[in-house]
Parts: structure tokens; sequence; C-alpha cells
């Protein structure tokens, strides 16, 4: 398929997803803005991840097209789709006594052929994707004996290591208790800002999604209902029509972005 410009290096459209007989969702077109922090937000089951999935490959659409970098992503080898671009799923398995380093060290896959030796490059990538996530300590250990939380970085240090320039996380925050949930999403609007990766991430929380992405898409039974800055989006309105609760939005205290305070029932 001949290549087509885009103002966005991965964007899809006129998607149909959906799993065995079930339709996820039809017709739903999207853009992710090179160089921002995107968030994802929506109930349970709107198709926040079943997007995530197609936008990766990991999923073909029913009808439609995904584009990365002016092509179809279909149009690309496996390994050059897992160069530019990486996931980390909602839910992950390894072998039972693969080690930490030896788990973050399969980041670095697409970047080796048949033949190459493990290069200095290599081991920099891994030693410091550990070392953002707070996991160096945990290097010797086996990924099987630590707690959720721990395992969790682990796969996001996995995936840091990978080095693409497109990242997308369904669900990062899930089993991090709050402290490890903000250094987290600090460390994502670091690579969005002082290193220039563009994130796609699925969260729930809608303070934290108002607070640190740049971009925001909200959805509502694999419609997407509105999208950009979550201060030109985000209203009472807006959250009622997605989630069907009623709120007021208060400026949050420490970061001035939209805070939702639901009014209960």
């Amino acid at each position: 398929m001949t290549a087509v410009t885009s103002p966005s290096r991965l964007w899809a459209e006129q998607l149909t997803l959906g799993y065995d007989d079930k339709i996820v969702a039809r017709d739903l077109s999207v853009h992710i803005p090179d160089g921002e922090l995107t968030v994802i937000i929506g109930p349970n089951a709107c198709g926040k991840s079943t997007l995530l999935r197609t936008l990766s490959r990991l999923l073909q659409p029913r009808a439609g097209q995904v584009w990365l970098d002016g092509q179809t992503i279909s149009h690309y080898p496996t390994k050059e789709v897992a160069r530019r671009l990486s996931l980390l799923p909602q839910s992950s398995t390894a072998p039972s006594d693969i080690l930490v380093r030896d788990l973050v060290a399969r980041g670095r896959y697409p970047h080796q052929s048949l033949f190459s030796r493990w290069s200095q490059e290599d081991e920099q990538a891994v030693q410091t994707a550990m070392a953002a996530t707070g996991v160096a300590q945990l290097a010797d250990k086996a990924v099987d004996t630590l707690s959720g939380g721990q395992r969790q970085r682990v796969w996001i240090a996995m995936v840091l290591a990978q080095q693409t320039p497109l990242v997308l996380m369904d669900e990062p925050t899930t089993w991090l208790d709050i402290t490890h949930q903000i250094d987290l999403l600090e460390l994502l609007r670091e690579l969005n800002r002082d290193h220039g990766h563009t994130l796609v991430v699925v969260l729930h929380d809608l303070n934290h999604a108002c607070r640190y992405a740049t971009h925001l898409i909200a959805m509502r039974e694999g419609k997407v209902i509105a999208s950009g800055k979550p201060a030109e989006i985000v209203t009472p309105e807006l959250i009622e029509a997605v989630y069907g609760l009623k709120c007021v939005i208060i400026a949050d205290p420490v970061a001035g972005t939209p805070m939702i305070v639901p009014v209960g029932r």
C-alpha cells in the first residue's frame, strides 16, 4: 500500500474491533499526537484496551487500518514494529524461574540480529531501565518471588529497555501503591517531556489522567467522545456523559489541572 503523510506517526481509520462474535467498536478513528503523553480514559469494557492492542498490532481489526510512520502497520515485519513501538499489556507472564535482569534484557530482542552479541549499548539500556523503575537492587531475584508491585515495575523496565520512540501502556499503575504510582507517572512525564517519547497510556484514575496527560482521549461504548488537552475538554458534562457520574470540577491545588470531585448518589 502506498505510504501516506499524516501529522502523527500513529493513527487509525474507521476501525471495527471485536473478539469472536462480539463487536467492541465500529468506525473508530483516532490520531495519536506526536510528542504528547496521551491518556485514554473511559468506563470498563468501553474499548480502551482493545484499541491499544490494535494500535500495537496484537489484535487484527475486522475492518479499517492502523498506520505507523506512513505505512499500514501490517506492512512491517514484526521486529521492525517492535523497534518503533512497544506495549505493556494489562497482564504478562514469564517463566517462573527467570531473573529480573534476564526479563528486562528481553526488551533488547528487537535490536539484535541472529548472530549479534550482547553489546555495551544493550547492557546500558537494561541498567538504565532498571534504575529508572527502581528495580536495580532486584536484578538477581527471580521474578516470581516478587510482590505484585515489584513485578509490575520489572515489566515496565523491560518495555523501557526496548527504547522505542512510541510507548503504549495498558493500566501500568495496576498493583502499584500510591507512592510507586506517582513515581511511575513522573517517570512517564520525564520520558515524554525530557526525552521526546510519545506515550499512550490507559488509566482509570481520572485525576491522575488530568494531572499527567498532555492529551486526553475519552471513550464510551467503542467511540471517542472527546479528545484534547484536559483543561479544554474535562467538564462535569463530559464526565457525566462518559461515566454517568455527577461531579464538580475544581483546580488541582498542586498542578492546577482539572480535579474531579464526585457528587455522590
